[in-house]
Formats: structure tokens, C-alpha cells, sequence
């Protein structure tokens, strides 16, 4: 809070010419005084208000001792008949307390920061001497609250530390059992692990065994199939010289078989059958080798997991939004002011909405998803004159509700299961929607998004 002026002349008699505080306000007695002329302060017209605190007439006390504390204070010390027309609210709502200070003689049972404040705002004689007795009685409380804490605290410590230590012993011989019971295990997993080896040197040796009698078979095989081949050209060598004298003995007669033709043809299906009885014990099963499983080259290798989480999107790359603005119904909200003063907060507020609604719409018109902007219009003294663009819902939040209450408003009204997609960096507010089954993503994402638009 300002202090007067020391050289300054006196604003409302001669009490405050001669009496005037030599140290800063008390803390405590500030935070009063500005809570008396934030609930005086609705009882004024406007036109009784100093000219810097018009502005904060429609907020309610709460809101106008947090914003307007400042200007307040400087103005109950600055203007004189301000600080008369706060006198006067006060004598009205507090009476008896604002007529023992006046006449000197406090009540005892009063708080010491209640009379100091109302002596500073009345300002009778010897109100400096209140206001410093009040500031050295906040101090001697706050000592003493001071020292019942580090007590508090130190108790709190002392068996903080018992618990650890109890906490301890019983870690310490948990640990113990569990590093027995891993050893016993590990000495268990040892004997698997060489009854395992064991298992695995036989299973080769069966390997290599069934190898070997693999390649015998085939050179077996082999050897059958060119005697089988060798057979079967002196058969047909044979089968021709029996054509070619069948085919001399039905030129030199015609009219009948003669025992010899008879013996060539039983020596044929002799000859045909006995070709038919080596391909049947010859036949082999179809074979899986080709000649080009043979030749030695370098195979594709397989996709490890690690290769398949490298190609995973990151949270700040603009295709993120992307994919989930293609999801079937999205909707998408975003914290308005929260992703303007993150990407260009030079410019005056009118500019940013126009730039975001504008990056909006074209990305509305992109994805034909479903878009809602929120701007928080709190503190606005009239409605914003605004054409939404197509494709873009523009909200502005009513007196006394927060952009953010809208939005978690705005998620738990979609249906369960519809894909919602909330724009903020304002951490409670993702945390909000999340319950509420939304997908939050920071403000950059979008932006970056908008850059590509």
C-alpha cells in the first residue's frame, strides 16, 4: 500500500498533518481495509467513486478485494472525501466499533486488526498508535503461531523418523527373505538351466543323426533311380526290337496270331508290367527343396517392437491432430485466449480471436469436423460484436463463470464414446476434461497445425 507523503499537504483536517505512519501498513491490517472498502464499496453511486475505480463497480466484493486491492488502497490514501464517503459506510454497518475508536477507548475484547483498520479508515486521533499496536500484535501471533508449528513440525518429524526406522527394520528383513528366496530360486533355475543344456546337446546329436540318415536315404535314392532309369531304357530298347517284330509278323500274315506273335505280346505286358512294379517301388514323396532355397543370399529382417514404437507420433507433431480430427463425429474444443496468448500474445485481444477464428475455419473446412471456440467473457463490459466464421462455434463465458467451467461444461455434454478433442495447456483443465472421457492436447500442437494451414 502507498504511504502518504510526508511533505504532501493534509487531506481531510489537521489530524493527519501531525499524525502519519512511519512504516508500511501492517499485512494483515491492509488485507482488512481493503476487505472494508470492497463491502462499502457497492453502497457508492458511481459518480461518488474516483474515476480509476469506476471500472470495478459491477464486480462483486470477492472479486473487486482481489483485483482492485491496489488501486483501493492507493485511493483511500490519495482522496480524502473517498476515504469520508468509506468512513461513513463503515460507521453504519459497524456502529459500536467505529464509535469507540472515535472516542479513543477501543473495545478490549476487539481484534486488534479490526480496530486498527477502522482507526485507519476513520482516522481520529492517535490512529497511528492503534495501527502500530495492531501491526505488533499480528507480529507477536504470527511468532507464536510460528513456534506452536516448529513444535507441531518437530513432533511430526520425531515420529516421522520412528516410523522410518520401523519402516526400516521391517524393509530390511523383508529384503533379507526375499534375497534367500532368490538364491534358492536362482540355484533351482541353475539346475533347470543344465538339465536344459543336457536336453538341448541330445536333441542335436538326434539331429545330426537324422541328418546323416537323411543323406544316406537320399544317396540310396539316388543310386535306385539311375539303375531304375538304366532298366527302363533297355525296356523300351526291348519294347522296340518287340514292336519291330510285331510288326513283321502281322505283315507276313495277317489273318491270325501265330504262337509267336502270342509270345511277343505276353513278353510286352510282361515288359509293361514289370516297368509299372519298379515305378511303384521306386516312387518317392514330392520333394520341398527347390534349387533356389540353395543359393546363399541375405533375407529381409523382421520388425522388432522397438522399430514399430520408433514410428509412433509424438505429442507435439501436427499429423497427431490430424488423425484425430479423421475420427468419425470429432469434436473439437478450443481454450480460445489460452491458444492465442501462447502463439502471439503482442497483439490486442480483438486480432487474436480474428486470427484464430480464421485458422479455425479453414481447418474445419479441411477436416469437416465439428468446432467450438471458447473465450472467456468474464470480465467484458458488453457482448463482442462477432460474425462466426462457417464451421466454427464461438462461446464467450457468462458473468461469473470461467472459460474453463465452460469447457468441462461442454465436455460432459457429449454422449459417452463420441471422440472429443480439447485444445489448453491450462493443466486442470485437461485434467477435467480427461475425466470426462475427452482427449486433451497442448495449445502448440494447434498452432503448429495452423501454421500449415
Amino acid at each position: 500500500m502507498e504511504q502518504p507523503d510526508s511533505g504532501a499537504e493534509p487531506a481531510d483536517g489537521a489530524g493527519d498533518a501531525v499524525e502519519a505512519l512511519d512504516r508500511p501498513l501492517p499485512e494483515g491490517v491492509r488485507r482488512r481495509v481493503v476487505a472494508l472498502v470492497s463491502d462499502a464499496f457497492g453502497g457508492l453511486t458511481v459518480t461518488e467513486l474516483p474515476a480509476q475505480l469506476r471500472q470495478y463497480a459491477r464486480f462483486t466484493p470477492t472479486r473487486r478485494a482481489k483485483f482492485a486491492g491496489n488501486a483501493m488502497a492507493a485511493a483511500l490514501e490519495s482522496d480524502a472525501l473517498f476515504r469520508q464517503r468509506i468512513g461513513e459506510r463503515l460507521r453504519e454497518s459497524q456502529s459500536e466499533l467505529a464509535a469507540a475508536v472515535e472516542a479513543g477507548s477501543p473495545p478490549a475484547a476487539a481484534d486488534p486488526v479490526d480496530v486498527a483498520a477502522a482507526a485507519y479508515v476513520l482516522r481520529p486521533v492517535g490512529w497511528v498508535k492503534l495501527v502500530s499496536a495492531a501491526g505488533e500484535e499480528v507480529q507477536r501471533a504470527d511468532a507464536e503461531r510460528a513456534d506452536e508449528e516448529s513444535r507441531r513440525e518437530l513432533e511430526r518429524l520425531r515420529e516421522e523418523l520412528a516410523q522410518a526406522r520401523t519402516q526400516t527394520k521391517s524393509e530390511t528383513e523383508r529384503l533379507r527373505a526375499e534375497l534367500d528366496a532368490a538364491r534358492k530360486e536362482a540355484d533351482s533355475l541353475q539346475r533347470k538351466l543344465r538339465s536344459a543344456l543336457s536336453e538341448v546337446k541330445r536333441g542335436e546329436a538326434a539331429v545330426r543323426r537324422g541328418k546323416a540318415e537323411a543323406d544316406a536315404l537320399r544317396a540310396e535314392t539316388a543310386a535306385r533311380i539311375s539303375a531304375a532309369e538304366s532298366e527302363t531304357r533297355r525296356l523300351r530298347a526291348r519294347l522296340g526290337e518287340a514292336e519291330a517284330s510285331v510288326e513283321a509278323s502281322r505283315r507276313a500274315s495277317r489273318e491270325g496270331r501265330s504262337v509267336e506273335d502270342m509270345r511277343l505280346r505276353l513278353l510286352l505286358d510282361t515288359v509293361l508290367d514289370a516297368a509299372r512294379g519298379l515305378r511303384r517301388e521306386l516312387a518317392l514323396p514330392p520333394s520341398s527343396i527347390r534349387p533356389a532355397d540353395g543359393v546363399d543370399a541375405v533375407e529381409p529382417g523382421a520388425m522388432s517392437p522397438k522399430d514399430i514404437a520408433a514410428r509412433a507420433l509424438s505429442e507435439t507433431d501436427p499429423a497427431l491432430l490430424d488423425q484425430l480430427l479423421a475420427l468419425p463425429q470429432a469434436h473439437l474444443i478450443v481454450d480460445g485466449y489460452n491458444v492465442t496468448k501462447t502463439g502471439y500474445p503482442q497483439l490486442p485481444l480483438e486480432k487474436q480471436r480474428l486470427r484464430l477464428l480464421g485458422g479455425l475455419a479453414v481447418l474445419a473446412a479441411q477436416s469437416g469436423a465439428e468446432m467450438t471456440c471458447v473465450f472467456d467473457g468474464a470480465e467484458l463490459a458488453a457482448p463482442v460484436l462477432l460474425a462466426p466464421p462457417r464451421g466454427v462455434r464461438v462461446l464467450f463465458s457468462k458473468p461469473g463463470v470461467t472459460a474453463d467451467e465452460l469447457i468441462r461444461q461442454l465436455a460432459r455434454a457429449e454422449p459417452p464414446g463420441r471422440p472429443v478433442v480439447v485444445v489448453s495447456t491450462d493443466r486442470e483443465v485437461a485434467d477435467g476434461v480427461a475425466k470426462a472421457g475427452a482427449r486433451p492436447v497442448a495449445s502448440v500442437l494447434l498452432l503448429k497445425r495452423l501454421s500449415r494451414v
